[in-house]
């Protein structure tokens, strides 16, 4: 098993592969805060994760600072944050007072169960010797959509939001911004399928086996 592993731990100690290690060390702090009704700090918090997960792949090619473990590391800091938001929400909501919100708190299981899978089939990946790959242009786009989403909604949604004093988001509104972000979400797994069944099929394919089996006898 450290033989399909060992690519991970190549250069390590980099600083984008630093500010993702933050960004999982500060979910725990954002729930937190959300739990307590800090929504102003929670909010605060979300957005500089989602700030920092945009200038981290830049500043990973700007100085030449790619790593296998950053390509893993970056997609579940995203996966581990989406889904704490998405419990956090719906536990929110199945709670409201509001009858519209509460029926509607179902659409934020869509996002824990895709996350959960994706951080499953990633995790069976590594098991078995395959390299998942990095985030495409869909993933790219649905976490920009879902972090932004989910600001508005915890900056200005109804009975969530932190500055719904000075302005709250219509119910109709909120939900349709849910379902883009859906959307867009579903899009972005669906667009991983293909890549993910080929590096499947060759990993189990003859030459992968006989790859496989060379690699265990080399231990």
């Amino acid at each position: 098993m450290a033989k399909k592993t060992d690519y991970l731990f190549s250069n390590v100690w980099t600083i984008p592969n630093l500010i993702s290690f933050a960004r999982i060390l500060i979910i725990p702090l954002f729930a937190y805060l959300f739990y307590k009704g800090e929504l102003i700090w929670a909010v605060a918090v979300l957005a500089l994760s989602g700030l920092s997960d945009m200038v981290d792949g830049k500043i990973a090619r700007r100085f030449n600072q790619v790593s296998e473990l950053g390509k893993m590391l970056d997609p579940i800091a995203d996966k581990l944050t989406a889904a704490t938001i998405a419990i956090m929400l719906f536990l929110t909501f199945y709670k409201a007072e509001n009858e519209t919100l509460k029926m509607f708190s179902w659409a934020f299981l869509l996002f824990i169960g895709k996350e959960l899978f994706m951080l499953l089939v990633g995790a069976i990946m590594i098991a078995i010797g395959i390299h998942p790959g990095a985030a495409e242009i869909y993933g790219k786009i649905a976490t920009l959509v879902f972090y932004c989403v989910m600001v508005v909604i915890m900056a200005f949604g109804p009975e969530v939001g932190a500055f719904r004093e000075w302005f709250t988001l219509p119910d109709t509104v909120m939900i349709v911004l849910v379902v883009v972000s859906i959307i867009t979400t579903f899009i972005a797994l669906f667009s991983y399928f293909p890549g993910a069944i080929s590096q499947f099929k060759e990993r189990f394919s003859a030459e992968g086996r006989a790859k496989a089996l060379a690699e265990k006898n080399a231990k």
